[in-house]
């Protein structure tokens, strides 16, 4: 079992979707990251939370409704670049430091985010 998958007994599924929320908040503040979204944000937001929720030790919803997540192949028609790992990192620690947890917990998901957000850079 990898570390971060305990934050779901940690923190539940209400604060994983208020995390996403937060997030998505900030995304819609932010037009670099706007630009990767052709549609509304709404449903963005629903895969994210079902994404979470899973990475994170809940229901695997997401791969029962989507597949595997093969998260580079689904990004990889845009070019992410430094500047806007940056911009979606920024975005994620903003929505961190919304939910009460405890430090553990978050610095667990803050290494995971920038692990992840690395593994997008394309550019």
């Amino acid at each position: 079992m990898y570390e971060f998958q305990t934050i779901y007994q940690s923190i539940g599924e209400a604060k994983i979707k208020a995390l996403v929320h937060h997030f998505y908040q900030k995304v819609a503040e932010t037009p670099a990251l706007l630009t990767l979204y052709p549609e509304e944000l709404e449903p963005a937001e629903e895969r994210l939370f079902l994404f979470l929720q899973q990475v994170f030790g809940g229901p695997q919803t997401y791969s029962e409704q989507r597949g595997h997540p093969m998260l580079r192949k689904r990004h990889f028609q845009w070019e992410i670049d430094g500047d806007l790992r940056n911009s979606w990192l920024n975005c994620m620690f903003a929505a961190i430091d919304k939910i009460e947890m405890d430090q553990n917990t978050k610095e667990t998901m803050m290494k995971y985010f920038v692990q992840v957000a690395n593994h997008m850079v394309n550019q």
